[in-house]
């Protein structure tokens, strides 16, 4: 539940921008703010997130990012001017930045790896894609019937719920039999240069890349990025062990959530701008449109998830970014300014699917090999690349897209945008390909060959590796 309400608040907000920007006097270019401002804080927040879930208790920093979830959505919702719906969304973000990883841990560490583990994220991912799908329809819905508050409104009611059941139903947090320091210099240094990286990647398109602000904010994220890596080194109980990497796991895992964000995660927008600016859909029937492609990617979180057990990662991974780089490659030839939504559907089937299988397998990936202990920072570790992975690919596709459309209006503005977005799609496809060779690097099977067995009360799993 609180995945399908992270996933639903990824695009209920996108189809209320327009009257957002209307309602609170914001110009048509500084509408963005509203999204950057979740995407940025939540960018920055997520390794803090991970760690903080670790030391201070998987459950109690759960309930505590869905009451951020609720507080400012309802204060997004009564927002009276643009700054107070920007600090709203960055509030929210940084809720999203604790949620993400305390939900990926506590699956993590409530289910012992293997089948049970698979099955557990199998859920969590076919909720989330539930979530992008409710999520359009219900923007669209609510927007369009009760106004653009009515989609920051409907958060408050359902994280409340579930901040409340999870004090029933979650196990309460264990005390740490060793005292753990909690890494601040650490904390501080990554958590500002990701922000600023973040900040940088979301604003080059808008600002252009030679912009003061900009270059000033990949400056200093270099700088506090490379002073965080000296800390870590340097710190006896750091924020981010580097020994963590030696689990290759974790480290294709890692690479996957990235690739995954800048090929599969930047379709949606893409798709987006070309059934509304190209195509003239409304908000109601942009959301109507999406239900397809949504309920595939479910389809493929579900399949995922048993032919991971049966194959194992390796094997899985391999199959859904193939599937999904000929389902895209079929998708760009839908990107045409003249063809309707059915030159979309096989392409949004094909890759919907694919997307779906590694969706579900990198988080197996990601999570596999790592102590519970420490499940809450490899999750914040995956979801950070996840998140950088959509700024970049956003950042680079948006720029390759608008080539060619200078000058142009009208019909003309609607082809060479259709065009413009042909390449980018095709250029996804290639980059699921060069998922391969990264993939590869897994060990051939990490399929559980036999159901988990206990001792003394602790799940002990046995896998093929």
């Amino acid at each position: 539940m609180a995945q399908l309400i992270y996933a639903l608040d990824l695009n209920i907000v996108f189809v209320a921008l327009p009257d957002i920007g209307h309602a609170l006097g914001f110009p048509g270019q500084t509408q963005q703010l509203v999204v950057s401002a979740y995407v940025v804080c939540a960018g920055g927040f997520l390794l803090f997130g991970g760690r903080a879930a670790d030391l201070l208790g998987r459950r109690r920093i759960f309930v505590l990012a869905l009451a951020l979830y609720a507080v400012s959505s309802l204060a997004g919702g009564l927002a009276w001017s643009p700054v107070v719906i920007i600090v709203a969304r960055a509030v929210q973000g940084i809720g999203g930045a604790l949620l993400l990883p305390a939900t990926l841990s506590l699956i993590s560490t409530l289910f012992p790896e293997g089948p049970q583990r698979n099955r557990a994220v199998a859920v969590w991912g076919g909720a989330g894609a539930s979530g992008l799908t409710i999520g359009a329809l219900l923007g669209g819905v609510l927007t369009e019937n009760f106004g653009w508050s009515a989609v920051f409104f409907v958060n408050v009611p359902l994280a409340a719920a579930v901040a409340a059941a999870a004090l029933v139903v979650i196990p309460r947090d264990v005390a740490a039999k060793a005292a753990r320091r909690f890494d601040l210099p650490g904390v501080f240094s990554v958590t500002a240069g990701a922000t600023l990286l973040v900040l940088a990647l979301v604003e080059g398109p808008e600002l252009g890349w030679d912009s003061g602000l900009v270059v000033g904010a990949f400056a200093a994220a270099a700088a506090l990025l490379a002073l965080f890596a000296v800390i870590e080194a340097r710190t006896a109980d750091p924020l981010m062990p580097f020994r963590l990497f030696r689990n290759r796991s974790l480290t294709v895992g890692m690479l996957v959530t990235f690739l995954y964000m800048a090929t599969f995660g930047v379709l949606p927008y893409f798709l987006t701008v070309l059934m509304q600016t190209v195509h003239g859909y409304s908000a109601l029937q942009t959301g109507l449109a999406f239900l397809l492609p949504s309920l595939t990617i479910a389809a493929g979180t579900q399949y995922g998830e048993r032919l991971a057990t049966r194959k194992g990662t390796r094997a899985t991974l391999l199959l859904g970014f193939v599937v999904g780089a000929v389902g895209t490659v079929a998708l760009a030839f839908g990107f045409d300014a003249e063809a309707g939504y059915g030159a979309l559907v096989v392409g949004l089937i094909v890759s919907g699917f694919g997307q779906g299988v590694v969706w579900t397998t990198m988080w197996i990936a990601a999570a596999t090999g790592t102590a519970a202990a420490e499940q809450g920072i490899a999750n914040g570790i995956a979801s950070t690349a996840l998140n950088i992975g959509n700024a970049i690919g956003l950042a680079v596709f948006t720029a390759i897209a608008q080539i060619g459309t200078t000058g142009r209006t009208g019909d003309d503005l609607g082809a060479a945008t259709a065009h413009g977005e042909f390449v980018v799609v095709l250029l996804t496809a290639l980059g699921m390909v060069l998922g391969v060779p990264i993939v590869l690097a897994l060990r051939r099977s990490s399929a559980a060959v036999q159901p988990p067995a206990t001792h003394a009360g602790t799940p002990v799993t046995v896998t093929a590796d």
